[in-house]
């Protein structure tokens, strides 16, 4: 090939190539006019690269090409825009859907703490099934307490959020289940029933409240609002509705999901709190109220500005944009 001639030959396309990717198409014959242009220079690259290689030529046509492909395919949103979004909607409107089912998850959480407690509390022989009782004791007087203090701020608190960022996420992820969520609500009302029965036995349950409610206010709803979108999800394919039972799945996988992300970050607050404050030797309604605050925002958030972005049309999922067009059902 001469690549001299076969440039002057194509110049002028190459020329219209070039106007047109430097606007956007306002109609439809503008538009024509970019795609047969697009064709064309990708024909005549294709040609070039697989007869002569990369050349001068080669590299000014296929500029050319980029700059008009995305006249028609469109740019990336900026990512602080797409955060902005997320934070702003997304992420409040999928946490809006599941606030009354979290209460209903908190209540049944402390009736089955309070029951355990009452059991191991009035029955000697349950109580002993636990261990002996100077472990118990033991337990009691040190062991918990200790356990804010036993390892660095740093390394307790990021080992907590660890923890419970991943058992918030099996929460959410294994609600497709049915079971897991429910299982990780009775576990977890279990073993707060049982510790504060240990505490109340040996005449420490002030200490016991004392300890947990710094961090335990937000880590617990937190875990409560997990357990609360694995449930919905599971019932997003029981009770679809109108919607076929994978689109209500993915639909509502997409935006439950979401709400793993706002646990993440709830939980490395409280895990601070659990790491940073608990340990300090401040007055205990200072460190209760640094996480009666901290609850307080998550709530705020969810409530408010949840409520605002669900009356803006959001639901925590993706838009069509991002996920494609929404099969049409008949009502």
């Amino acid at each position: 090939m001469d690549l001299d001639a076969y440039s002057a030959a194509h110049a002028a396309e190459w020329d219209r190539l070039a106007r047109a990717g430097a606007r956007t198409p306002r109609d439809g014959a503008t538009a024509d006019e970019l795609i047969d242009v697009y064709q064309a220079g990708s024909t005549q690259l294709s040609t070039i690269a697989a007869t002569v290689g990369q050349t001068v030529q080669s590299d000014r046509l296929s500029l050319a090409l980029s700059r008009a492909r995305l006249r028609f395919t469109g740019v990336s949103t900026n990512p602080l825009q797409r955060m902005t979004v997320f934070f702003s909607l997304q992420l409040p409107a999928a946490l809006y859907r599941v606030r009354w089912l979290t209460l209903a998850v908190a209540a049944v959480t402390v009736g089955i703490a309070v029951v355990v407690y009452a059991w191991y509390s009035s029955n000697p022989a349950v109580m002993a099934t636990l261990g002996p009782r100077s472990a118990l004791k033991d337990f009691a007087d040190h062991q918990f307490v200790n356990y804010y203090s036993n390892n660095s701020a740093a390394g307790f608190g990021g080992q907590v959020w660890t923890h419970n960022a991943f058992l918030s996420a099996m929460a959410v992820i294994g609600g497709i289940t049915g079971l897991i969520p429910i299982v990780m609500l009775i576990s977890n009302a279990q073993n707060i029933g049982v510790d504060a029965a240990v505490m109340g036995e040996f005449g420490k349950l002030p200490t016991f409240f004392l300890s947990i409610a710094p961090h335990g206010q937000l880590e617990l709803y937190s875990l409560f609002t997990s357990i609360a979108a694995g449930l919905l999800l599971f019932w997003s394919w029981v009770a679809p509705g109108a919607r076929t039972r994978r689109h209500a799945l993915a639909e509502d996988g997409r935006a439950f999901f979401s709400i793993v992300i706002g646990l993440i970050l709830s939980l490395l607050c409280s895990g601070i709190i659990e790491g940073a404050v608990v340990r300090q030797p401040w007055p205990w309604p200072i460190k209760i109220g640094i996480g009666t605050v901290a609850l307080t925002a998550f709530l705020v958030y969810q409530w408010g500005v949840g409520r605002r972005a669900s009356r803006l049309g959001q639901t925590g999922d993706l838009n069509e944009a991002e996920v494609g067009a929404r099969q049409i059902i008949s009502a």
